[in-house]
């Protein structure tokens, strides 16, 4: 077999003709749900709790510590400048600029605070940079009806795959980190649904003892399977059935903003391409337009590299987590950019200890006084961040010439287990840096 020759095949289905009616139905969506995502952002983070503050202490994400949110008015008129960019996403106006524009200010503002983490937020940030390349505004847009040049029927396969790629990948990953001890066992879900039990009308149900199973179980098998059954025509309204109710029972169960919307829309991408074309002519009683010939596009020589670079990438990236011993819902380490999605109920508590190098004196301080209480909820379960506060405090103390080490007393419970020792509080924190690929030797296991 010449897989020279076959690998050359496959690659030329990628500039396949196929119509543009379900990517520009997906451009409509997103701008509208990036218009909701940043609208909530700016009222519940921004206005309401301060927390894009630059006169308080930030989680940045580590290479990225020179994100830092500008100061008021400006803040506000970035978010303001954010959400008119999502809406022109939405009309298909100035669609190369606004794409742009908008994946730069939606992972700026990712990127300012670490303890805001949301799967569903760094899965936005692939998906803005990636519509940048696709020309989703050649129909039913401002752009279109202005150029007639930029008006078209059909793209190629390649400006389709990425964005169901993605929606695949999170599903299976998401199937993945369910296998777990934990997860086998309906735990934390039990314990999640058990204080549910009040909520109107689907409260009853969520009592029942088998329900956290059902659950469990069901979202393991579909995450698993859903992938591989919507490339089937055969099993594919049956996956995004099943799929649909999944997220429906999400979103009344649990608080996940526009996750569940947002999953929906790039899995309809797995569909006939012409189904919203289709869907419309049906609603409207009217015959489909008569097909245009479908173009001949061109065939870029980099494309096979690009494919694979951006495949490779969402399928390791995920896998990172398994560099380091023991248990990633205790380490944390690698656990962000892996989809491992509400997975584990993690609560912690502690303190600080600061020694003065030249009296020895030691301060016990309560990070309390500086974070707010996401920050401050974030801060005990996760290493990362108790390194990066310690080195807050280190640096206050430097600024003053005093020369101190940092201590960390912090006790952590992994899904009702009992609090037991997170840190080593005899390491200098003061001292240690933190390392990507590299387990941390002050981590308890």
């Amino acid at each position: 077999m010449d897989i020279a020759a076959v690998v050359k095949k496959q690659m030329s289905r990628f500039y396949h003709p196929v119509d543009i009616a379900s990517l520009v139905f997906f451009r409509v969506a997103y701008g509208i749900l990036g218009f909701i995502d940043v609208l909530s952002t700016y009222v519940y983070y921004h206005w309401r709790h301060d927390a894009f503050n630059p006169q308080k202490f930030q989680f940045s994400y580590y290479g990225f510590e020179w994100v830092r949110p500008f100061p008021e008015p400006f803040m506000s008129a970035f978010f303001f400048l954010l959400m008119g960019s999502a809406l022109l996403i939405a009309i298909g106006k100035w669609y190369r600029w606004v794409t742009s524009m908008f994946f730069v200010g939606y992972t700026y503002s990712f990127l300012i605070e670490k303890a805001f983490y949301l799967n569903h937020g760094y899965l936005f940030c692939w998906i803005a940079f990636v519509m940048i390349f696709l020309p989703a505004n050649g129909a039913f847009s401002l752009d279109a009806k202005r150029n007639s040049e930029l008006r078209r029927r059909y793209i190629p396969l390649w400006a389709l795959f990425p964005l169901p790629f993605l929606m695949g990948v999170v599903y299976f990953y998401g199937g993945l980190a369910k296998l777990n001890g934990d997860w086998l066992r309906a735990v934390p879900l039990a314990d999640w649904l058990g204080q549910k039990a009040a909520t109107p009308i689907i409260g009853p149900l969520l009592a029942y003892e088998w329900t956290p199973w059902l659950m469990a179980y069901g979202g393991l098998l579909l995450d698993l399977s859903a992938p591989f059954l919507l490339l089937f025509r055969r099993t594919r309204l049956f996956a995004f059935a099943a799929i649909v109710f999944f997220h429906a029972v999400n979103h009344l169960v649990f608080n996940i903003g526009i996750f569940p919307f947002l999953s929906l829309a790039l899995t309809s991408l797995f569909f006939s391409p012409d189904w919203p074309r289709r869907l419309a002519a049906r609603l409207l009683k009217r015959e489909l337009a008569q097909e245009a010939p479908a173009p001949v596009f061109p065939r870029y020589r980099m494309m096979p590299v690009v494919m694979t670079v951006f495949m490779s990438l969402h399928l390791l990236i995920p896998l990172r987590h398994w560099l380091f011993p023991g248990d990633v819902a205790w380490t944390e380490e690698g656990h962000r950019y892996a989809w491992r999605m509400m997975l584990r109920s993690k609560h912690g508590y502690g303190r600080f200890g600061i020694k003065d190098l030249d009296t020895g004196e030691v301060t016990r301080y309560s990070p309390r006084q500086d974070l707010s209480d996401k920050q401050y909820r974030k801060l005990f379960t996760h290493p990362d961040m108790i390194l990066q506060y310690a080195h807050y405090l280190r640096d206050s103390k430097n600024q003053f010439g005093k020369r101190v080490a940092i201590y960390a007393d912090v006790k952590v419970s992994l899904n009702g287990r009992p609090y037991r020792e997170f840190i080593d509080p005899q390491v200098d924190l003061a001292q240690e840096e933190w390392r990507f690929f590299r387990r941390s030797r002050w981590l308890r296991e």
